[in-house]
């Protein structure tokens, strides 16, 4: 049973954008926060960005803050991130995540979220 699918990943040349997606069914995405991580090759998977479910908080990662943007769309039960400016080292694939949690902090954290996307692919070529 497929719960969350990305797409819109592929190769682009650093400073392009491109949109990223995830579709989640409704039973999933009511009441549910929405992350996304990324994982180069060599390297662990880390937190990009958030959103809440209640009051829409938007925590991101340093490394992607005034570059990206997470948003949800209620009422299409999808998610999306918008990277702007892309950079090499933001070749990774990259996950969509849902978890019901309450606290801002915990948007972070890996372990707040049990239901992940299969991944899709973003390469930035210099």
């Amino acid at each position: 049973q497929v719960q969350l699918v990305e797409s819109g990943g592929g190769l682009v040349q650093s400073g392009d954008s491109l949109r990223l997606s995830c579709a989640a069914s409704e039973r999933l995405f009511r009441n549910y926060a929405m992350g996304w991580f990324r994982q180069a090759p060599g390297k662990e998977r880390e937190f990009v960005a958030a959103i809440s479910w209640m009051f829409g908080r938007t925590p991101y990662a340093a490394s992607v803050k005034g570059r990206f943007t997470v948003s949800r769309d209620n009422a299409g039960n999808t998610v999306y991130l918008q990277m702007n400016s892309l950079k090499p080292e933001d070749t990774a694939v990259y996950y969509c995540a849902a978890g019901r949690t309450g606290s801002y902090d915990s948007l972070y954290d890996q372990a707040t979220y049990v239901y992940w996307g299969q991944g899709t692919q973003v390469t930035v070529s210099s």
